[in-house]
């Protein structure tokens, strides 16, 4: 399995910055690609707003940030689960893990 992870995120929020020390890190640790979806990057937010919607239709229920672990994102994915918002990194690394465990 070949599963990305996509953090949908904002440049405003600190929880946001916090997580980026060591996010990208832990999915490729697992074996994971990282794709960094800063809401203010119109292009990039476009490319994969699909995979958002799919998730969260009216984007209500979010967290910041929101990884959503997916499988061919820029194609016909499938979701395979999500982390939303700020964990320490122990915690992350067991919840991407549970993820795509099951």
């Amino acid at each position: 399995m070949s599963a990305s992870v996509l953090k949908f995120s904002s440049e405003d929020c600190g929880i946001c910055h916090k997580m980026s020390f060591y996010d990208a890190k832990v999915a490729d640790e697992l074996g994971l690609s990282f794709v960094d979806i800063k809401m203010q990057d119109t292009a990039t937010y476009r490319k994969y707003r699909k995979v958002l919607l799919a998730q969260y239709p009216d984007k209500a229920d979010m967290g910041w940030p929101t990884y959503i672990i997916c499988e061919e994102p820029e194609g016909e994915f499938q979701i395979l689960g999500e982390v939303k918002g700020g964990h320490p990194k122990g915690e992350f690394r067991k919840r991407l893990q549970a993820v795509i465990a099951s």
